[in-house]
């Protein structure tokens, strides 16, 4: 079976401090990096840094909202990213973990 932990932390360093605490124990990981998103180049290091499977969610779609919400630095070091399906998307990062590792 799969094993889920959750963390939630409106602070960037018990974030970092959780995804560096994964590397060598988790196979994947999923963040909904809500504002980090568009400037916390430390969650986007701790993520490049992790071997597994990444997934960025996003309850709401960060295109179809205001231009500062467009650059996601922490997609590009996610295996993925599912925005704008609201809490459908984290059923659908679970899916996507999961079929990761029995592939």
């Amino acid at each position: 079976g799969i094993t889920i932990e959750h963390l939630q932390s409106n602070d960037s360093a018990s974030l970092v401090e959780a995804i560096h605490a994964a590397r060598g124990r988790a196979q994947g990981i999923i963040i909904n990096p809500g504002a980090f998103t568009h400037y916390a180049w430390s969650l986007h290091d701790a993520l490049s840094a992790f071997d597994g499977s990444v997934i960025e969610v996003h309850l709401s779609q960060p295109q179809a909202r205001e231009s500062w919400r467009h650059t996601s630095v922490v997609a590009p070091a996610a295996t993925g990213s599912i925005m704008g399906l609201g809490q459908q998307g984290y059923l659908l990062a679970v899916d996507a973990i999961a079929s990761r590792l029995s592939a």
